[in-house]
């Protein structure tokens, strides 16, 4: 590939440590594979033969004695760890890598569940020698009661996202905690779009194309530290900024009062210093250009040029809080086509299996029991006369005889109790829950401690 992968698989999971408490976010199963198997099958499926993974040593353990990982990708999977304790942030962490890139790179987050056609990202990069494209999509609103949560979770602020006529110039971005005196746009950007079209409702998937020099941009400029959160809206603000030659106006007062901080008096040539002279010649003579309705030369003589594909249709999740996971699980196994029950499980005949439910490998399932809409992980044991619906069941788990699991998610090796009753329940790694318990609206972590939320 053309291309350099780099999966970024060292976040904490900190929206759901509840989840996360025992089993590092990458290798959260969903569908009974671990959660970065669906970018990494994303890359492969597309063409990548190597990527670099950034992750901790737990995972990278973990990564090795996987069967999903160790025998179904096939890639080269070149791991670098970092200290889980650094506080590293995404750019940092491409700063770390930074000896390594040889590239553009595709930078992708192992929380990222999508069927997304890759090309429409990387066409948009190429076909307009762009510094950054990215990939984004219609929020979803979940649907599904979450475990422990009484009434409705507080929504999350907005992002304005502003675009060209075409929907795929990305030209202002910021989001609703930052826009204290409310949305303003600059001149420069209205002047050259005048224009454009301001989109809310969309998700950022975390998935970037990057020119090789905002790598190296990164190395000199350390007050940069995360992807999405500073140097992205830093490469969209910094499209309509004048040269420092340029005379200054009231709308450069902006960037004035962030040299300091940014720590580079002329970015876009730090930026953009390893484009070929040819090229630019190329764009400076040519007859074509991107706008309507005058003879400007081709992007307004921008040098620095970011681009956003937004998807219409189809499936694009961040699983990065328990009620993505839980959406994940029910429609993940949509992206592959395998049989629903392992053919290592052992199901009763008498016993019923929704066609819309997943068992794992070396599961059991005894008489009269019954799964809908759930998924059994990989060598549980769900015992007589057990039902099990709405639920997530991760892997060693031991279902006791006559329970009842309603809507929760149970995590590994666990133990159920007989004829315990369970709904909307959050249940720790290793979990004991007594005999006949009966629980609603709990995340029962810890040393058998019972939380009521």
């Amino acid at each position: 590939m053309e291309l350099q992968a780099v999966l970024m698989a060292a976040g904490g999971g900190s929206r759901m440590m509840d989840l996360t408490y025992n089993t590092p976010k990458p290798m959260l199963p969903v569908g009974n594979k671990p959660l970065m198997w669906y970018p990494l099958n994303l890359l492969e499926r597309v063409g990548f033969e190597e990527v670099i993974v950034i992750t901790t040593k737990e995972v990278q353990k973990m990564m090795s004695t996987d069967p999903k990982i160790k025998l179904e990708v096939k890639m080269k999977l070149d791991v670098v760890c970092i200290q889980e304790d650094a506080d590293m942030g995404t750019a940092d962490a491409l700063r770390h890598i930074q000896q390594k890139i040889k590239t553009d790179i595709l930078v992708v987050s192992c929380d990222l569940i999508t069927d997304a056609a890759l090309h429409e990202v990387v066409d948009l990069f190429r076909a307009h020698n762009a510094t950054l494209a990215m990939l984004m999509s219609p929020a979803h609103e979940f649907t599904e009661t979450v475990p422990g949560q009484k009434g409705k979770m507080t929504a999350e602020q907005r992002d304005f996202v502003g675009v060209d006529e075409s929907g795929t110039r990305l030209l202002f971005m910021a989001n609703e905690a930052d826009l204290e005196e409310g949305l303003s746009l600059r001149k420069s950007i209205m002047r050259k779009h005048p224009r454009i079209h301001i989109k809310t409702g969309l998700v950022d998937a975390h998935l970037y194309c990057l020119k090789k020099s905002v790598v190296d941009f990164l190395t000199e400029n350390k007050f940069i530290s995360s992807i999405r959160g500073e140097l992205v809206p830093y490469l969209v603000r910094k499209q309509f900024s004048k040269s420092t030659n340029s005379p200054k106006t009231k709308e450069d007062v902006e960037d004035q009062n962030q040299k300091k901080k940014d720590g580079d008096t002329n970015p876009e040539l730090r930026i953009l210093f390893r484009d070929e002279p040819l090229l630019q010649l190329a764009h400076e003579r040519s007859c074509w250009n991107d706008h309507r309705g005058d003879m400007s030369e081709a992007y307004h003589g921008g040098k620095l040029r970011c681009y956003v594909h937004i998807m219409d249709q189809g499936l694009c999740y961040r699983v990065n809080t328990l009620a993505a996971y839980i959406e994940a699980n029910r429609l993940a196994p949509k992206l592959f086509e395998e049989s629903a029950v392992h053919p290592s499980a052992v199901i009763s005949e008498i016993c019923l299996i929704g066609s819309d439910s997943i068992v794992g490998a070396s599961c059991q399932v005894a008489d009269k029991s019954s799964i809908k809409r759930s998924t059994i992980g990989n060598s549980t044991t769900v015992k007589e006369k057990v039902k099990v619906t709405n639920s997530i069941i991760m892997h060693g788990v031991t279902i006791e005889e006559g329970s009842n699991i309603l809507g929760s998610v149970i995590c590994s090796n666990a133990v159920i109790g007989q004829g315990a009753d369970l709904k909307y329940c959050l249940v720790g790694n290793g979990q004991h829950i007594e005999p006949k318990a009966e629980r609603t609206n709990e995340i029962i972590v810890g040393n058998d401690q019972f939380m009521e939320i």
